[in-house]
This record gives C-alpha cells, structure tokens and sequence, in this order.
C-alpha cells in the first residue's frame, strides 16, 4: 500500500478518536449544571410511605410519597360535628306564629260579629227599638278587638325578629367553619405528595417511618435530558454571541479526548463579574467576565459538576 495512503488513514483513524484537548482553542470554559428541585412536604406527619431511590427516574405528576393524613381527617371530623350542633341551637318561630295567628283569626270573625251587631243596632236606635248605650257598648267592644289584633300581629314581628336575630348570631359561625371544613379537605389532599417534574433522583434526605415537618426536604429531583453549561466570556467576546446561537460544547472523554455536542444559547448575562476561580476565559488575565447558559441534549454521558469547553464558531 502507498505511503501517502496509509498516512490518510492514519490521520481519518486520529480524527475519528479525537484528538488531544491542547489541539484544540476553547472560546469559553465553565461547568455543567441543571434546574434541581427540592421536594418537601406540605404538611407534617409520619411519612407512610417515600417509593423513590437516588439515580431513578420519575415522572411528573407520580405519587411518591405518603403523610399521614388521620390527625386530619379527625380534625374534619370535629369541625363537621360543631356545625351539625349550630343547626340544633337555633329557634324555629313558625310554631309560635302559628299560635298568635289562629288567635288573630278568631279576633277577626269576632270583630266581624260585632260590626254586624253594631249596624243592626245603629238601625234600632233609629226606630227607637233599642238604646244609645247599647250602640256604645259595641263600639267600645270593636275599639278594643282591633287594638287586641293590631297588638297580637305587632307581637308576631317582634317574635320573628328575635328569633331572626338569634338564628343569625348562631349561623354566623357556619360559614367559618365551613372554610375550615375546606381548609383541612385541602390539607389532607397534600398528603399525597406528586412529583413535580420528569427528572432524576438526585438526593434522597428522608425514609419511611420517619416523622416530617411541613417545608422539610424529601428529596432533590432535576431533568437530566437537557443539561445547561454555564460559562463565562470576556467583553471582548460579547460581539460574538448571541441568544439562541448554535454553539460547539466539548466534553472530557478519557485523559486525553472529548465528546462533541451541539449547543444553544439560552441566557447572556447582562453585568460583568469577577472572573471565578475555578474558570479560565479566553483571556485569562481579564478581571471581569460574563456568565452565558448553554443548553446541550444529554446522552446520558453529561454529569452535574463536570467541566466543558465551548466553541463559537
């Protein structure tokens, strides 16, 4: 075979398996990162039940864990039965009208006999068959009937208002109670803990069996399919980026090769900063710099905390 062919394949072969870091000309450095979320509890108890392990995969929405939810539910119960009690302590006042007005019913045919005697003596005294005494009797008794009714129906106001009046002290603790009711409905369901993201167990912070507070970590959860590197740039380099810019990312592959990623531009922060200690720029002496965030699609060889190297161009 020809020399200069086996030197070609030679140089496709080193190619192919990368070559050495110091080949290549970095325009930014930084590490790889990701949106973690920390889980906790809403409320406190025993957690009954915690179905997750550190490395393994969940998905949004999933139940994960379980808190005790009975102190609860005995509260609920509590509250329900002071409500029931409301109804017990108020007053029905149709009894008592019911009473006053069958008496008024009676008053009124009364009355209506009177009138009708009244008339008849009016016309007697007219053909003096009767006397004006008798004539002022009736009156006098009809006088003091439509007083006896007007009275008696002032009575049935004045007992619906008071009784209104109670009823209403003692009913304005339901409605109270009633957001309690909900309050503590709303409290059980948090019991239930989903999680919030698809992701990857990062952390796990506590067991089964063991007592919770509410805002307690349970565990620590990020999606891992897009990892984010953050880097930093010069001023001099802010000409040359831009967001949603396609990018070159490179990862550690072994001592001495790297893996390739294409990169997107997701965030150019807008105030300088002190270089970090742990970046080198491409102008290492530049004492202020700025964070860029690159979203790059995992392959599931990407690590939180592993190093990466960018290209621009």
């Amino acid at each position: 075979m020809p020399r200069r062919i086996v030197l070609l394949f030679n140089l496709m072969a080193l190619i192919g398996s990368g070559c050495s870091l110091s080949d290549k000309k970095f325009d930014a450095e930084g590490s790889f990162e990701a949106d973690e979320v920390i889980v906790s509890s809403e409320i406190s108890g025993k957690i009954l039940s915690l179905n997750l392990e550190e490395g393994s995969s969940l998905k949004k929405d999933s139940l994960v864990a379980v808190i005790d939810s009975i102190p609860l539910i005995l509260q609920k119960q509590q509250v329900e039965a002071t409500i029931q009690s409301l109804q017990q302590k108020t007053l029905d006042v149709k009894p008592q009208v019911k009473l006053i007005e069958d008496q008024i019913e009676a008053q009124k045919i009364q009355l209506a006999n009177l009138v009708y005697e009244r008339s008849r003596t009016e016309r007697l005294v007219k053909a003096d068959a009767a006397t004006t005494k008798q004539l002022d009797d009736y009156n006098t008794q009809i006088e003091v009937l439509r007083k006896q009714i007007e009275m008696n129906e002032q009575q049935i106001r004045v007992q619906k208002n008071s009784v209104g009046t109670q009823n209403n002290s003692v009913l304005s603790e339901y409605r109270p109670l009633k957001r309690s009711v909900a309050q503590i409905e709303d409290q059980v369901r948090r019991a239930s803990v989903l999680n919030p993201v698809n992701g990857t167990v990062l952390s796990k912070y506590a067991m089964a069996g063991e007592i919770t507070t509410a805002g307690k970590a349970l565990y620590k959860i990020a999606d891992l399919s897009v990892i984010t590197l953050r880097a930093y740039i010069t001023g001099v380099q802010l000409s040359q980026v831009k967001l949603n810019q396609q990018v070159k990312v490179f990862a550690d592959d072994g001592a001495k090769n790297y893996r390739q990623y294409e990169g997107i531009i997701s965030y150019i922060s807008d105030k300088a900063e002190f270089t970090p200690k742990t970046i080198q720029t491409k102008e290492e002496r530049a004492n202020l710099v700025y964070a860029i965030k690159i979203h790059v699609k995992n392959d599931g060889f990407l690590k939180i905390g592993m190093f990466g190297e960018v290209q621009f161009n």
